[in-house]
């Protein structure tokens, strides 16, 4: 026993074995992704071919207009604010450097319930419009309907643009003056220097902030179910569980796939050719465009504008809601869906540290291209859509169980019945596919800050790679695991796609219940998960806005 003990942990301590371990990692994190795309070589069904003529179209088009708008949404706020922030001098320009992150806080299907109870008919604006001018009906007035495609864009505008905000304020941040003064001496005003140098510069960051703000686009669910705009994910969820159509379903799944595919390699393939360099010089930041009055003014709307419309102000409702009928929403329900929520993010977020920091290690001691592959196709889950994960994870879990209960069946004649399916380490999984590439980001981040000589010098003191990682490596990385363990942590108690698929029969989490409340039209009730949801949300912003303030 002794020799086959020492013979294991040779065997587990080899660099190799990290590599196997690595790619078996890689292998089951890409099962969901894998067979959705292999639905594509089976027949279909007869409901995909009523889908494909009827709804499929008008789930392109609805996608593709959500993108477009979107886009152009959160380009817009994003780019603006990160340059008003970088290059110019305004009051409260200090404040709105990381004032401006705070939206992303804030789950978009909760701003659309917040502001359709107050921007409908009988809420508190319209209500008081009718008042004030003696308005009897909606005949007498125009009001712009909330509850719509354009509202929905706005919504995801208002939320999603930090993305865009932080890479472009950053990429704004490392130009230098020189190339600036340069088009200013050939005779471009501000203006013009930078929509013609600063802009084109900053390039590669906006295109990556504006892909990941149309990744959680197309990923959303509450927001347009609420809104009822026909998307893939819309469609996904009544497949499955309105039709009852799982081969339907799961080609819808492929198709969206296939989709979002295409859209990262067009933007990949829009800057294949283009290179961006610098010239070395004094920072944006040390030459700020100093604003006065209206334009100073201007700027500071314009950077206050989102701020209140993407977070204070639906908080501040939330607030108001729950504070006001805390008998009614502060009760034993809630504590239990707080529990329940915070169970699954505390168990997701320490078993994906657990993977990230296994994938980056042996990465970091086998940096083969087969390796680097194989972290990649681990880390794809991230742009693939919750509802797409949830149906990719319950088919091989249903035929695992469905192998098991039929083999005990036909010998002991006992049925096991639903072992892995609609439980909670189905769930887990599927947050695992989905966010393991949000954790594995921050651990290879701080792997890569620690100098390879320590490896070797632990190594030259007979150290294993699995104890040169326990003493030597983790504790440099607490920051860096923590991060991740946070990042994870936020990201699945917003997560609501997947969870209202997989989840188990009768338990549901602050997002299930807040989707559920809010479809019944009982906000009330809906006030306490939301603000919950919003201020975990907080946690993570608030920390990002202190690294940036203490980079500076």
């Amino acid at each position: 026993m002794k020799a086959l003990g020492a013979h294991w942990k040779t065997l587990v301590f080899r660099p190799n074995s990290w590599a196997i371990a690595v790619t078996l990692i890689a292998l089951v994190m890409l099962m969901p992704v894998a067979i959705i795309l292999a639905s594509l070589t089976t027949n279909s069904s007869e409901a995909w071919g009523h889908l494909a003529t009827t709804v499929l179209p008008e789930y392109l088009r609805n996608s593709l207009v959500l993108m477009v708008g979107v886009g152009m949404g959160v380009l817009s706020i994003g780019v603006s604010t990160a340059w008003l922030v970088s290059g110019c001098q305004f009051w409260g320009r200090r404040w709105f450097e990381w004032l401006l992150l705070l939206p992303l806080a804030a789950p978009t299907y909760i701003l659309a319930y917040v502001y359709t109870d107050t921007l409908e008919y009988f809420g508190p604006v319209q209500t008081t419009l009718r008042s004030l001018f003696g308005w009897q009906r909606a005949t007498d007035y125009w009001f712009p309907n909330i509850r719509s495609l354009g509202g929905a864009i706005l919504l995801f505008s208002l939320t999603l643009y930090p993305y865009v905000y932080l890479l472009a304020r950053v990429a704004f941040l490392e130009q230098s003056t020189a190339t600036l003064e340069a088009s200013r001496s050939l005779g471009r005003g501000p203006w013009r220097s930078f929509w013609t140098v600063a802009l084109p510069l900053a390039r590669p960051a906006i295109a990556a902030g504006t892909a990941l703000a149309l990744m959680e686009t197309l990923n959303d669910f509450g927001t347009v179910a609420y809104f009822s705009v026909a998307t893939f994910t819309t469609g996904i969820y009544r497949t499955w569980f309105g039709l009852g159509d799982r081969p339907a379903a799961v080609q819808l799944s492929a198709v969206l796939l296939l989709f979002i595919f295409a859209l990262v390699l067009l933007e990949q393939r829009s800057r294949r050719q283009a290179r961006y360099y610098q010239g070395m010089g004094r920072s944006l930041s040390q030459a700020r465009h100093q604003l006065q009055g209206l334009r100073a003014g201007g700027a500071w709307l314009a950077c206050a504008g989102p701020v209140l419309l993407g977070l204070i102000i639906p908080t501040g409702l939330l607030l108001a809601m729950t504070i006001r009928n805390a008998a009614d929403t502060l009760d034993r329900d809630f504590i239990v869906l707080g529990l329940n929520s915070l169970v699954l993010a505390v168990l997701a977020a320490l078993l994906a540290v657990v993977l990230a920091l296994v994938m980056a290690y042996g990465l970091r001691l086998n940096h083969t291209p087969f390796l680097k592959l194989a972290v990649r196709g681990a880390n794809l889950g991230y742009a693939v859509p919750g509802a797409v994960i949830a149906v990719g994870t319950l088919i091989p879990l249903a035929r695992f169980d469905n192998a098991i209960d039929a083999w005990m069946r036909q010998t002991f004649g006992v049925s096991t019945g639903l072992l892995l399916s609609g439980t909670m380490i189905a769930l887990l999984f599927a947050y695992l596919v989905r966010f393991l590439a949000v954790s594995f980001g921050a651990v290879e981040a701080g792997l890569s800050k620690i100098k390879p000589s320590l490896d070797d010098a632990a190594r030259s003191l007979g150290q294993s790679p699995s104890q040169t990682l326990l003493k030597i490596h983790r504790p440099l990385l607490g920051s860096s695991l923590l991060t991740a363990i946070m990042l994870v942590f936020v990201d699945v108690m917003k997560e609501l796609p997947a969870t209202l698929i997989i989840r188990p029969f009768n338990f549901d989490t602050l997002a299930v219940r807040v989707y559920q409340y809010a479809a019944d039209e009982r906000l009330i009730e809906a006030s306490a998960p939301a603000l919950a949801i919003i201020l975990v949300g907080l946690l993570p912003v608030l920390w990002l806005s202190r690294q940036i303030a203490a980079d500076k």
